[in-house]
């Protein structure tokens, strides 16, 4: 028995936004007569919006209104209802990220993305969107090679190294093709911060095809030394703040891998003027550079990389035997705290959301009981848990034998939450929930 979801992705990205619609298979991989083990085993793209420069009401400032337009006309020119739509994810990326208005945008896309299991993403999550969305990660596992996946936006080049087809690190750099723009004119109108002390270059100047070239070739340098491909140093400057660690190179040969906007200026010649920012030389100058020069691939999808992750791969599944009363989903971004038994809860008195335990392998009664009352001694309402043992709907029922009728109570099992991650719970689907553990950056 498979069940068929409809998923919207949207991403709102430092230059461009874009939606698509995709449809996820849900199947139970158990047999008749063990425990419901449900997976996402087929995603299929049924549509792809056209391509939007991301609207802004200044060179700062996101037009949320403007956003839902386009949402609208995709959603007509898609043939979709909003009640048609199962789940899905509003992702918030790059320098956009960081921009004052970030919750504004969701606020404007309230209505159509209630339901949705993703709120915005850190450069950490969209390094991994990124390398799925763009075939690197089924590449790696169907090659056995290791890749390095780099997402080169308009403001940031997102890194993922994947060995075996599993992502193993992440990172950000500050390198993209809207980190310079200029107007019809030709005149600077912007010079990203990030290259502060690394260009000569001056808002209100002239664009030159040469000057520009030299910023360009300095970005492509940067990418060069995060694949191991050069020893000069990353300028400070081009580390991103939000990433969760700094990037090291590789110590072991990769292929390179591209996706993102510049990735589209790699092996197709544009005029230098074509998009009024340095994305085309800098996509020459990786071309170029010794990135080029060893092994490397053009994604599946380029420019729609980040969204196809957002909208096929952005969600996994809670195990099937969960147990929830009185929860409101989806639930969002919320918090979350590590325990490694029941009665630590006690020495955590801060605010929490989620709280993740392990569990217990084959529990028996009483220890589930026990486990039910610990908790219980430290109850705040709503008591969320999160668990790597298949053992959530015991625990949920036990705790629902402690606890008043009209507490709120979830219990999932089978997903694992890193330190200092944030997780998003979708309505049930199939049995099972789908979920996103996710890093949160909120500008």
């Amino acid at each position: 028995m498979s069940e068929v979801l409809k998923s919207i992705g949207l991403d709102v990205g430092t230059t461009s936004t874009q939606l698509v619609v995709s449809a996820l298979t849900i199947e139970n991989r158990a047999s008749g007569f063990s425990v419901p083990d449900m997976d996402i085993t087929r995603r299929e793209v049924l549509y792809k919006s056209p391509v939007y420069f991301t609207p802004l009401i200044s060179g700062e400032l996101v037009d949320g209104r403007r956003i839902r337009e386009i949402v609208e006309r995709e959603y007509r020119t898609a043939g979709i209802r909003r009640e048609d739509v199962d789940t899905g994810a509003v992702i918030i990326t790059g320098e956009t990220s960081r921009k004052e208005n970030a919750r504004a945008v969701l606020d404007a896309l309230s209505d159509f993305a209630g339901d949705f299991v993703v709120a915005t993403a850190g450069p950490d999550l969209e390094s991994v969107l990124a390398a799925k969305g763009a075939g690197a990660v089924e590449y790696s596992a169907d090659t056995g090679k290791t890749v390095l996946h780099m997402d080169i936006g308009g403001g940031t080049s997102n890194l993922s190294l994947i060995r075996a087809g599993a992502v193993v690190r992440t990172g950000c750099l500050n390198v993209g093709g809207r980190l310079v723009r200029f107007d019809e004119n030709r005149e600077i109108t912007y010079i990203s911060p990030v290259l502060a002390g690394l260009t000569d270059i001056k808002v209100g100047e002239t664009a030159e095809e040469a000057m520009l070239c030299r910023t360009a070739r300095l970005l492509a340098a940067a990418l060069e030394t995060a694949a191991g491909r050069n020893s000069q140093p990353i300028p400070e400057g081009l580390f991103t703040e939000e990433a969760e660690n700094r990037w090291l190179p590789p110590e072991e040969p990769v292929t390179v891998s591209f996706s993102g906007g510049v990735a589209d200026c790699i092996e197709n010649e544009k005029d230098w003027r074509a998009f009024g920012d340095i994305g085309v030389l800098l996509g020459r100058a990786i071309r170029e550079s010794s990135l080029c020069s060893g092994d490397y691939r053009l994604g599946r999808e380029t420019i729609r990389a980040t969204v196809i992750g957002a909208g096929s791969h952005s969600a996994q599944l809670s195990g099937s035997t969960v147990y929830y009363q009185n929860i409101q989903f989806p639930l969002k971004n919320l918090p979350v705290m590590h325990i490694q038994s029941p009665e630590a809860i006690a020495s955590h008195p801060e605010e929490r959301s989620v709280i993740a335990w392990p569990g217990i392998q084959s529990p028996n009664y009483g220890q589930v009981k026990a486990a039910a009352k610990a908790l219980v001694r430290e109850m705040r309402d709503p008591l969320i848990l999160c668990l790597e043992q298949d053992m959530a709907k015991a625990l949920g029922q036990a705790l629902a034998l402690e606890l008043p009728a009209d507490a709120s109570v979830l219990c999932i099992d089978r997903v694992r939450l890193p330190e200092g991650s944030y997780l998003d719970v979708g309505s049930p689907a199939g049995g099972a929930l789908p979920v996103v553990v996710k890093t949160l950056v909120m500008g």
